[in-house]
């Protein structure tokens, strides 16, 4: 079928042709994704997937859905937007991982000024590098070329994904008790949160993104746009080997905010902040900011990028099979009496 133009929706400023370019150089990275459960071809309407669940008993799937934020403002800064793919994907996985759901699909949606069919497939290709990290399939998403709404050379990009869990098996914090141990899985970062703090702090512009810096061995904008880690898979072997009793993602709001999302009514957690290191990137956020530490805690990850809590005898386990699978993981704090508050000491 020969494809559509529109001379006037070009004037106008959407160059529909520009979109099916986009979609011939994104299609083998989408379609490196895909294994025996994707049963649809890239551009239908709707992205089909077989739902093979005969192993559990009673199959729950387990929705997420975020964006990569204002970290974006970096990447159009610096040009930069191989990674920023991951960082959507990885939001989204690694929220679903925590009921102890496995990751099946997912979706992505990118608005932007002009569509540069290059730089769409870049980023295209970021997302399925991050399915691939993440064991799911990349089976549909949305161009949406908005001129007028977003600037020419910037962009949003969100994602949503869908996984299965057994519900005998959901992760809901009830077998937690006391004297359990929290057992923090290192960051690669400051991930894809806290950055409209990050760029008030550092006056983010061109210069000081490619400004090198000695704490950091790198410039500051190499550091801020590593991607965020997909933890899916690490978790995944956690679960067949030990009693994992909680999880959290350590996004937006911290420790304060997510570490709670896990416990139960009843406990609150005491966390020991000289129990591992803090990455030289949130000393150089503190120190340049004059932040109070509370807030550093309250914002940003501190260098722990998820957390679950095991029995006290199982912490030793627990930190080398997540060694064995390449992670860094440290025993930072335990369960006590509480409200579901967090201590951090």
């Amino acid at each position: 079928m020969e494809k559509s133009f529109s001379e006037s929706y070009k004037k106008a400023g959407v160059d529909v042709t520009a979109g099916y370019k986009s979609v011939e150089l994104m299609k083998e990275s989408v379609k490196s994704t895909y294994n025996e459960c994707v049963i649809s071809d890239l551009g239908g309407f709707g992205g089909l997937f077989a739902l093979h669940t005969k192993e559990m008993e009673e199959p729950i799937l387990v929705s997420g859905t975020d964006g990569v934020g204002t970290k974006l403002k970096l990447a159009f800064l610096i040009n930069k937007h191989d990674t920023i793919g991951q960082d959507c994907v990885a939001m989204c996985v690694n929220d679903i991982i925590c009921c102890g759901a496995k990751p099946l699909f997912f979706l992505d949606y990118m608005a932007l000024g002009k569509n540069v069919p290059e730089v769409v497939a870049t980023i295209v290709k970021g997302v399925a590098d991050g399915c691939k990290m993440a064991g799911c399939s990349l089976i549909g998403g949305e161009t949406a070329e908005m001129p007028g709404f977003y600037k020419e050379g910037e962009y949003d990009l969100a994602g949503f994904s869908v996984g299965v869990v057994d519900k005998s098996k959901i992760i809901d914090s009830q077998t937690i008790n006391l004297g359990d141990k929290v057992i923090g899985i290192a960051s690669s970062g400051v991930h894809s949160n806290g950055f409209s703090l990050v760029r008030k702090i550092f006056d983010i512009k061109e210069e000081t993104c490619n400004k090198y810096q000695e704490e950091l061995g790198m410039t500051l904008g190499e550091c801020l746009l590593t991607p965020t880690k997909i933890y899916v898979k690490s978790i995944l072997k956690l679960l067949d080997k030990v009693q994992v009793k909680g999880i959290s993602h350590i996004t937006g709001g911290g420790f304060y905010e997510n570490m709670p999302r896990m416990l139960k009514e009843g406990v609150s957690l005491e966390i020991k902040k000289d129990s591992y290191p803090i990455l030289p990137i949130f000393k150089l956020i503190q120190k340049v900011g004059n932040i109070p530490e509370r807030d550093m805690y309250n914002t940003f990850n501190m260098g722990i990028g998820m957390a679950v809590i095991v029995k006290k005898e199982e912490a030793q386990k627990t930190i080398g099979i997540l060694e064995e699978q390449g992670e860094k993981a440290y025993i930072i704090g335990e369960v006590v009496e509480g409200q579901k508050e967090i201590k951090i000491i």
